[in-house]
């Protein structure tokens, strides 16, 4: 399997960590028999869960075109360093990103999530 692939992989895997981590802490503030109903009238999320849910909406945004980049360069046989060290920078940079967002550290957050762009940005510019 292909580095840009393995990341996609290692990338999806941290996409379904990042859905669980505010189902379970859901679960954990409201009961599971809360959660396994219809959920039409449930309390107001703490700071963590709100926190996490736009952790989650980031990276399913980020994945979109992460996604996109490493079926392009599959495709088109277009495999170089630079595409590989692109998608390992991104990897690591939504890593950082999801750590630090759910900690909630300023500055440091959008410097990670940028960091993941630049990673991108170095897949689609080979890619021209």
């Amino acid at each position: 399997m292909s580095v840009e692939l393995t990341m996609l992989l290692y990338s999806t895997a941290l996409y379904f960590l990042l859905i669980m981590i505010p189902a379970s802490e859901a679960i954990l503030a409201n009961g599971v028999a809360t959660q396994a109903g219809a959920r039409d009238q449930l309390p107001e999320p703490t700071m963590f869960n709100r926190r996490a849910v736009r952790l989650r909406n980031n990276m399913l945004e980020n994945m979109v075109i992460f996604t996109a980049l490493v079926v392009i360069v599959q495709l088109s046989e277009s495999h170089s360093t630079l595409t590989a060290q692109g998608a390992q920078i991104f990897f690591w940079a939504r890593v950082a990103h999801a750590v630090t967002y759910l900690a909630g550290w300023p500055w440091i957050r959008p410097a990670c999530w940028a960091v993941s762009v630049v990673g991108m940005a170095m897949m689609a510019v080979s890619l021209f």
